[in-house]
């Protein structure tokens, strides 16, 4: 289908791109397949990418657009977002910063409560958004938003991934989604082009080791890129590593216990990597695993010079599981 089709695209160009730029990529195909999609930001249009070629804004006196500018109101947004969705035969999405999903909240978890299809594309995710600093950098967010029952929380790691979440959120009749997308471009990590969709299952096995695992390197979003490179040196260190990507947590809820403990790296060491806080993340790496992301709020400074701050890179993650490894129980290596 069209999707996949984009997806190809993608992978042929092997372009970095930044996660909001494949939304606006994916929306310009998803409007031309979904005639009934309505648009819209809270003053963040350029910013979020939410609108897309041909789409007719709202104005006073004229309803006939497909896309609504709702100034500074997130609140407000998700509320008329709500009562779009109810409504029925339309399928509401609309754009802000992730951090602002504080303002958004009350009306994001009547979403859930109702089991509405609305789609909150929700941009500049973590502490790769760089010199806004650390106001608009959120780090307890992703956390605050996986609390609320029935919110799907998709967080996709490149473009082909995006695509995918886009498509597992329509798809979603019965409660709502979150897209957390970057502001950074990110490289695409899967160069594969099967029909299947792994995002389904809420994660799956990116990289297999080379030999029989040791470590697990589970990660999403901006982080996968690092994960992979952190797995290089690894496996260089004669260390098998596997990386796993974790687009959406919720819906690993649903894979079979065995199967998931499997998937997530049962019996080796698990390493969880996220620029945002902890929360969460032990009942996926258990209380011996390792977890590099954020104990405090971000920065001001350009995104790389942050991720190297807060010890978000393939060398200080590698570095630090050697050691963890080389100091605690003797694992087999490869």
């Amino acid at each position: 289908d069209a999707l996949d089709s984009f997806k190809d695209t993608q992978i042929a160009s092997g372009k970095a791109v930044a996660t909001r730029k494949a939304s606006e990529l994916v929306l310009e195909i998803i409007n031309q397949e979904i005639p009934n999609m309505i648009g819209g930001s809270a003053d963040l249009t350029g910013s979020n990418n939410t609108k897309v070629k041909n789409m007719v804004p709202v104005k006073a006196g004229d309803f006939r657009g497909n896309y609504i500018y709702y100034g500074v109101r997130e609140h407000a947004m998700a509320a008329a977002m709500n009562g779009i969705s109810l409504h029925g035969g339309l399928i509401p999405y609309g754009g802000t910063f992730l951090v602002f999903s504080d303002y958004a909240r009350p009306a994001m978890r009547l979403s859930a409560l109702m089991g509405l299809r609305v789609i909150y594309v929700m941009t500049h995710d973590s502490i790769g958004l760089g010199e806004d600093g650390p106001t608009h950098q959120p780090v307890e967010h992703l956390a605050a938003l996986r609390a609320i029952p029935n919110l799907a929380v998709f967080r996709p790691a490149d473009s082909i991934e995006t695509a995918e979440c886009w498509a597992l959120a329509l798809s979603r009749e019965s409660g709502p989604s979150v897209l957390a997308l970057t502001r950074q471009n990110l490289p695409i990590v899967r160069y594969n082009t099967e029909r299947t969709n792994p995002c389904a299952g809420g994660a799956y096995e990116l990289l297999s080791a080379d030999g029989v695992a040791v470590v697990t390197l589970l990660a999403s979003g901006s982080e996968i890129a690092i994960a992979v490179e952190a797995r290089d040196r690894l496996q260089d260190a004669n260390i098998p590593t596997r990386v796993v990507s974790m687009p959406c947590w919720e819906l690993i809820e649903n894979l079979e216990i065995t199967m998931r403990a499997t998937l997530l790296g049962r019996g080796t060491l698990r390493v969880g990597i996220e620029a945002a806080v902890r929360s969460g993340w032990d009942r996926w790496i258990g209380e011996d695993g390792m977890f590099f992301g954020m104990t405090g709020f971000g920065a001001s400074a350009p995104y790389k010079d942050l991720y190297d701050h807060f010890g978000l890179t393939a060398e200080k993650i590698a570095t630090r599981v050697h050691h963890h490894l080389d100091t605690t129980a003797p694992r087999q290596k490869g």
